[in-house]
Formats: structure tokens, C-alpha cells, sequence
């Protein structure tokens, strides 16, 4: 004799499958912070609501004293996009992000290539300025702007781990013109947040 299963057994059944089904299991990345190229750390398990693992690597060159930073962890992908994203507020203070988001476990644990900044002058020029502690700041000065950097762009968010507010004026490529509200750009020990971004 089969066994049988009575209809609002299977109902509620069928429910709970759906449930777990539609929960998924949470994202695993590989995280870590390092000066250099290259990073690797240990897998961790992201919040629920960051679905997507990110690498990055940035060279910053802040006051003539260059700096590689690399960056893996977990991310929104409402916040996360690949690619490189360029920006120059004058000779001696100039940032360069290049970024690899992906959906699966431990999917950021390769490194990226390596980091390669364009130093040949565009032709364009745009206001510069750079200010601590606000979210605007009034151009003073001109950058030239190289490489990819075809857009005149403001930028603002906040610095890591203090969380000050930050505002900023020069080249950028298209990518930093259009940047997603939460992208996170490191630079040596500080963790940039760009709140805001807009083409002048």
C-alpha cells in the first residue's frame, strides 16, 4: 500500500519548500584589506542584503607619495559595478580604482591585473579643488586631465574609519562621473565612500 499524504499536509509543505527555496543561502567573499596589489584573506559571510563579492585595487597619489591599496569583501550590487574609475584634482593628487564585482561564493579571491594609470594630457581642463570636513568646496585652481579622463566631475562622500565628510573637483573618467551612491574606493588606511557625484 503507498502512503498518502493529506492535502493540507502537502499544502503546507509545498509552502515551507517555496520559503527556503526563495531564502537562498547567504554569499561567502573573500575579505581583506592590504597596501600592494594583492590581498587574500578568509571567506566570511556577507549580510543578507549584500549579494555581491568586490575586489578592488587603487593607486593614490596624494601630495607626490604614491600608494596601492587592494580591497576584497562584500557589497550591495546596487552599490557595486565593475570597471576602472579615474580621477585628478591636480599633478600631485590624482586616484585611480579598478573594480571586479561577481555573485558567487569566493568569486573575489583572484587578484585583478595590474594597475595601469594613462599619464598622457587629454586636452581637457577642469576646476579643482579639494576640502576636508564638507560636503562642497568653491575651485581655486585647474587640473589637466590624461587618459581616460574626458569629464569634469564633483565628487563627495565620507572618509573611513572616521567618517568625515569629504568634497572634491577635477578630471574624471565616465565611470567616476556616473558612480553609484556607496561605492567604496580604499586608499591606504582610509576607506572612501562616494556619496554623490555629478558632471560639471
Amino acid at each position: 500500500m503507498k502512503p498518502s499524504m493529506k492535502p493540507e499536509t502537502f499544502l503546507v509543505a509545498s509552502a515551507l519548500l517555496c520559503t527556503l527555496l526563495g531564502l537562498g543561502y547567504p554569499l561567502s567573499c573573500d575579505v581583506c584589506v592590504s597596501d600592494g596589489p594583492s590581498c587574500r584573506g578568509k571567506l566570511q559571510t556577507c549580510a543578507p542584503d549584500e549579494d555581491s563579492c568586490i575586489v578592488v585595487v587603487t593607486e593614490t597619489n596624494r601630495k607626490a607619495s604614491l600608494a596601492v591599496t587592494s580591497y576584497k569583501g562584500c557589497a550591495k550590487s546596487s552599490q557595486c559595478e565593475s570597471g576602472f574609475f579615474g580621477f585628478t584634482m591636480n599633478p600631485e593628487n590624482y586616484m585611480g580604482s579598478k573594480r571586479h564585482c561577481c555573485q558567487k561564493d569566493g568569486c573575489n579571491q583572484d587578484p585583478l591585473p595590474a594597475f595601469v594609470r594613462n599619464h598622457t594630457e587629454n586636452g581637457l581642463r577642469c576646476p579643482s579643488c579639494i576640502a576636508a570636513f564638507t560636503e562642497t568646496c568653491t575651485a581655486t585652481a585647474e587640473a589637466l586631465c590624461v587618459g581616460e579622463e574626458t569629464h569634469c566631475v564633483a565628487v563627495s562622500g565620507l572618509m573611513w574609519p572616521a567618517g568625515d565628510k569629504f568634497a572634491v573637483q577635477g578630471c574624471g573618467t565616465k565611470t567616476a562621473c556616473h558612480s553609484k551612491p556607496g561605492t567604496l574606493v580604499p586608499s591606504g588606511a582610509r576607506l572612501f565612500t562616494i556619496n554623490r557625484t555629478s558632471c560639471l
